[in-house]
């Protein structure tokens, strides 16, 4: 069983429950990683320790020259570019594949910038749209798995 009685036995160790009543919040999360270490084993610490390991992130933004914003919810992935200069609205070339978008013709006419997205798109039922100086490319999640048997022959 677990040793739940050793751990928070107030009844025996009055000095405990006088601990436990003037904790701060630093003092509690300190407290907790003590109760854990002591109680899980070495080899699940690591996987507790993570803080962003347990979620996937929703919000990410790359490195690179357009400083653009790839998110996604249940239904869609959302690629959000800041746009400097509204001429580039005109300039600009938008495509995409099932698994990346590709921005042609800013900054410069010659520039092409491929960011990969999150998630598998579909091929129709993209849409975009520029307000407050950003632009907003939403694309619609693909669902559709499809799979293949692959038999496996004797040589």
């Amino acid at each position: 069983m677990f040793p739940w009685n050793s751990l928070f036995s107030f009844k025996n160790n009055p000095n405990q429950k006088e601990f436990m009543k003037n904790m701060q919040q630093s003092d509690v999360q300190s407290f907790i990683e003590k109760v854990f270490s002591q109680v899980i084993p070495d080899n699940m610490q690591g996987m507790m320790n993570q803080n962003d390991g347990g979620s996937q992130k929703v919000n990410t933004r790359s490195e690179h020259p357009l400083h653009a914003e790839v998110f996604e919810t249940h239904l869609y992935v959302f690629v959000r570019i800041p746009i400097q200069d509204e001429s580039w609205l005109k300039k600009m070339k938008l495509y995409h594949t099932s698994n990346q978008s590709i921005i042609e013709g800013i900054p410069e006419e010659s520039d092409r910038h491929v960011i990969t997205l999150p998630a598998l798109v579909k091929k129709k039922g993209a849409s975009a749209q520029y307000k407050e100086s950003t632009l907003e490319i939403r694309l619609q999640k693909s669902f559709n798995t499809q799979y293949s048997e692959i038999d496996v022959s004797e040589i």
